[in-house]
């Protein structure tokens, strides 16, 4: 199979070595030959390091390497049977792309974008044959992250779906479908992890350090908020943020944070420009947390309980099935437990009192019960049925 990869960035690098591992025979386009140069040599280190984990063998990586080929010249994906994009998110310059692409490959070849937020509908609509666009969302760095979101277009035809996501399958990759509405699965359901918190911290609750402590120590996640939208980069994260606010027709529930747009204005993008939530220069010190473990569960589970509205509410649009909406969130962003399964175990009647309180204490529309919750908890159901 050959594949087609546009954007030597880091995401279309990670990509190209997805493919290239699962025996494809891969073209990474770049219109920039320094970045192509980087990316070739980042793949050299990364493999020669998986040697010395004894992940792989010399003949592997150089199988590896000989799988993928590099060019400036956008021709060369003559042929493909599959080409991903992975570029700026901008639609105009996608569809620029898109264009010229499908002028150079077979009425069957699957044409993807990579896009974490923008629509897929729109984007496959520049295309005298839409049917075969689709959404292959992977996750940074691409070859460590198990998850792709399969997100069809309302062209997608039935087969170049079930097709695309056989492919990803077959790389090794976890795929779940996802209908295409604003940040899919992972960038919708999320938004409170980032939101909720940057609220609390704007009411003066807490700092950074503390908010962070309390969602790792108390609550399980791998990293706070803070630390991972600095790990991720402020301005990505803003950019989503404002993004699916901004495609849900300025629902209070997305609405950005003045800190993060603040933060971004200033150039204060994390740990890639040496300054966030936190400073990383040389000799920086981190803050220490304020470790009041009753505050700290006041904060983890007023997050808790808006990420829990979020995953009911992905799953009464009928955005995606419970399973994959669990399986998305444990796998795509690493949280300790499925937040359905969470709500079950927390208590669905709880989880809407809780979340009543808060829109009594605000009346904002931003703490608005999802209504499946709310007749859950009237007819006493759950989630998933724990019966042993």
């Amino acid at each position: 199979m050959k594949v087609g990869v546009i954007g030597a960035g880091t995401m279309g690098s990670g990509i190209a070595q997805v493919a290239a591992t699962a025996d494809c025979k891969v073209v990474l386009y770049d219109l920039q030959q320094e970045v192509l140069d980087k990316s070739a040599a980042k793949l050299e280190k990364i493999l020669s390091r998986l040697i010395e984990k004894e992940r792989i063998n010399v003949a592997r990586k150089a199988s590896i390497l000989e799988n993928i080929s590099r060019s400036s010249d956008l021709k060369e994906l003559e042929g493909c049977d599959l080409v991903i994009e992975a570029i700026v998110e901008n639609p105009e310059i996608k569809k620029s792309v898109f264009k010229k692409v499908e002028a150079l490959v077979s009425k069957e070849a699957i044409i993807a974008s990579n896009t974490s937020s923008l629509s897929i509908t729109d984007l496959a609509a520049c295309l005298e044959h839409p049917h075969r666009f689709i959404g292959i969302h992977f996750f940074n760095p691409a070859p460590l992250m198990k998850l792709v979101e399969i997100v069809p277009a309302l062209q997608t035809s039935k087969d170049i779906s079930d097709k695309a996501k056989s492919i990803i399958d077959n790389w090794g990759k976890l795929t779940v479908k996802v209908k295409d509405t604003p940040g899919f699965i992972v960038n919708k359901v999320a938004r409170p992890f980032y939101s909720e918190s940057l609220r609390i911290y704007e009411e003066g609750m807490a700092d950074f350090a503390t908010i962070d402590w309390a969602m790792k120590e108390l609550a399980g996640f791998r990293m706070g908020p803070f630390e991972l939208m600095d790990f991720i980069g402020n301005d990505v994260n803003y950019t989503v943020t404002e993004t699916v606010w901004t495609a849900f027709y300025f629902d209070p529930r997305y609405k950005p944070a003045f800190t993060q747009k603040k933060l971004s204005e200033a150039g204060y993008h994390g740990r890639k420009k040496g300054r966030g939530y936190y400073d990383y220069a040389e000799g920086a010190t981190k803050p220490a947390p304020t470790k009041d473990t009753e505050l700290g569960q006041v904060i983890s589970y007023r997050v808790i309980i808006m990420l829990i509205n979020e995953a009911a509410d992905t799953l009464y649009m009928r955005i995606a099935n419970k399973e994959d909406i669990e399986t998305a969130m444990t796998k795509g962003v690493n949280y300790p437990k499925g937040l359905l399964r969470w709500a079950d175990e927390i208590g669905i009647d709880n989880v809407v009192k809780s979340i009543d309180a808060l829109y009594a204490e605000y009346h904002e529309d931003r703490y608005r019960c999802c209504p499946l919750l709310r007749k859950m908890s009237r007819e006493g159901t759950t989630f998933f049925d724990h019966k042993v």
